[in-house]
């Protein structure tokens, strides 16, 4: 009986809760989820009590079983209760946030929100894990209160909401700006001739043309194929449209005629781009380019009128300046995931082997490449054969490759060192 007793109170329920089947002072539904632990708890202890005949038998599976059962269904109360908790606490983040909407503050106050995060990462040891993983589920439980907060926020902006055309919206990045446009109030109108069967729905048509009270709208998104970009802007530069222009290609320098064309017609244009694919959440920091084609503080502000959102890095660079950079963010980057997986394909080793065994560095580095093989690789190559400044790049990683071989093959640990540490410099800190 002792050790019976021990066990019981080593699980925290004690002989007083088991001979009265209550937890006194819990409320209805909690009382009713200890009564089942406790009735699980008593056939879990009655079948650990069973005389052993003279021997210590070794545990049984079904006795086993059932001892995991009880531990996994007092788990999913507490997930439960979890829950509840979330909700309550998503619907006081509501609260704030219409407060917000209706005095004009911000969404995200990053004082407050590093706050709770410092709290959850100072309560790890107390429970057993790494501050890394309280940081991560309280930092996806303040995401989510920003989520609800801004999604309150929307019936107020609604009242001031554009009405927005995205060319291009059966697209991947159409359809995702078609959302994320919608998602901040504003009215869209999808354009895209993959609808041509589509006409008649609410909101989808097959060409500009067809769309509705044209002198009403607000802007023109032109997400188009990159290699179609040009095109467009030419066919809206020879058009009757009055709407200002947002055009998002992520190489520029072959629209320059056409920008200046349509400046010259008296048309508003803005050219931007969006640092990230179709599959970004938009709840997490969204950086987009502005390439400044004239007056960078009015080009600012009519860009944030219409992007509005707690999480948007808006940069600000001339754009004469965007495809030099863009040819290390975007070329390299797409340029190295492919060379990975290409080089794979010459090494005469089975892939199941090599993702059998794989190190933590191979998974990363193949992770990354699936990102880029995954995607339209008419896109990757539009981004590097439209890109006038990928001769450089090119050649930049020709040297680079050059110089750590050349230091491998000739034992010049020196060099090898002295080539990483300039590498780790241009890496952003972590």
């Amino acid at each position: 009986m002792a050790r019976q007793s021990e066990r019981m109170c080593n699980g925290r329920i004690t002989s007083k809760t088991l001979n009265s089947g209550s937890i006194a002072g819990r409320p209805g539904k909690m009382r009713d989820r200890e009564r089942i632990r406790t009735r699980l708890m008593r056939e879990y202890i009655l079948i650990q009590s069973r005389p052993s005949r003279g021997r210590t038998p070794k545990p049984e599976r079904k006795t086993m079983v059932r001892k995991i059962d009880v531990l996994r269904n007092e788990i999913a109360d507490l997930d439960r209760d979890l829950l509840e908790l979330i909700e309550r606490r998503f619907r006081l983040a509501a609260e704030v946030g219409r407060f917000k909407a209706e005095q004009g503050l911000p969404v995200t106050v990053k004082q407050v929100e590093e706050r709770v995060k410092q709290r959850a990462r100072d309560a790890a040891a107390t429970c057993g894990v790494s501050p890394g993983i309280m940081d991560a589920i309280f930092g996806a439980i303040i995401n989510g209160s920003v989520e609800r907060q801004y999604r309150v926020g929307i019936e107020e902006r609604a009242r001031i909401a554009k009405r927005l055309v995205v060319l291009g919206a059966a697209g991947s990045m159409g359809g995702w700006l078609s959302s994320f446009l919608g998602s901040i109030g504003h009215r869209i109108e999808a354009v895209d001739p993959a609808w041509l069967d589509a006409e008649g729905v609410e909101g989808r048509h097959a060409s500009l043309g067809t769309v509705p009270d044209p002198d009403s709208l607000d802007g023109i998104f032109v997400a188009t194929p990159l290699g179609t970009t040009e095109a467009v802007l030419q066919e809206l530069a020879d058009g009757g449209f009055s709407a200002p222009i947002f055009e998002i290609a992520s190489i520029k320098s072959h629209l320059a005629p056409v920008h200046s064309r349509l400046r010259k017609a008296g048309r508003t244009v803005y050219s931007i781009h969006p640092m990230f694919g179709p599959s970004k959440n938009p709840y997490q920091p969204l950086t987009v380019i502005h390439a400044v084609l004239d007056d960078a503080e009015a080009e600012r502000q009519a860009i944030l009128e219409v992007l509005t959102h707690p999480y948007l890095n808006l940069v600000s660079m001339p754009f004469a300046e965007h495809d030099r950079i863009s040819g290390w963010l975007l070329g390299l980057s797409h340029l190295t995931g492919m060379l990975f997986a290409a080089a794979l394909t010459r090494s005469g080793t089975d892939p199941a082997v090599l993702h059998r065994v794989a190190s933590t560095s191979f998974e990363r580095q193949a992770a990354t490449s699936r990102s880029v093989l995954d995607g339209n690789s008419d896109l990757f190559f539009s981004i590097q054969r439209l890109n006038p400044y990928r001769g450089a790049v090119y050649a930049a990683l020709s040297e680079a490759l050059s110089e750590l071989t050349a230091a491998v093959e000739g034992d010049d640990r020196t060099t090898f060192a002295e080539s990483l540490a300039r590498a780790e410099g241009m890496l952003p800190p972590e």
